[in-house]
């Protein structure tokens, strides 16, 4: 029996550019339009459990570990105020990074995405180039607590078999 094959639209794919993402701190919302590309990933643990009567391995999954990494214009002195609070004060900062995907012209729609509690684990202090004819950047590993995903993309035709 031959199976009924549906074929992703181009128009569907998500363009990169159509992206924004937002920035809590301190209970102020910043757009983080310096943002060049933001990517958060998470590791699943994964333990080998040994299975009396197979030579199989099972694998039962364990703890969640988030991170990420963000590259963005050198032309905000946000997170090195932040990061200057604590080296005077030993009060750490958290934010809270809201991303979102919305390309008009997919039918997926727009996904939203929360990732709560972020701290950062490097950053960019001072950063000067001679001679230099490209905008300067910097980049900065995160981690996070966790997630929410407030809006969904929609299922495009065919993906439900």
């Amino acid at each position: 029996m031959a199976l009924a094959t549906t074929l992703l639209n181009a128009k569907d794919t998500i363009f990169s550019g159509d992206a924004s993402c937002y920035i809590t701190l301190d209970g102020t919302r910043y757009l983080f339009m310096q943002a060049k590309s933001v990517e958060a990933t998470c590791e699943k643990s994964k333990k080998e459990i040994s299975i009396m009567g197979t030579v199989k391995a099972g694998h039962k999954s364990g703890i969640l570990k988030y991170k990420g990494k963000a590259k963005f214009y050198y032309n905000t002195s946000l997170f090195r105020k932040a990061l200057k609070k604590y080296q005077d004060t030993g009060e750490d900062f958290y934010f809270d990074m809201t991303g979102i995907n919305n390309d008009p012209n997919s039918s997926a729609g727009e996904q939203t995405v929360v990732l709560k509690g972020c701290n950062l684990d490097d950053l960019t202090i001072f950063k000067a180039e001679a001679g230099g004819d490209e905008a300067m950047e910097e980049e900065a590993g995160f981690t996070f607590e966790s997630f929410e995903l407030p809006e969904e993309f929609t299922l495009l035709d065919g993906q439900k078999a």
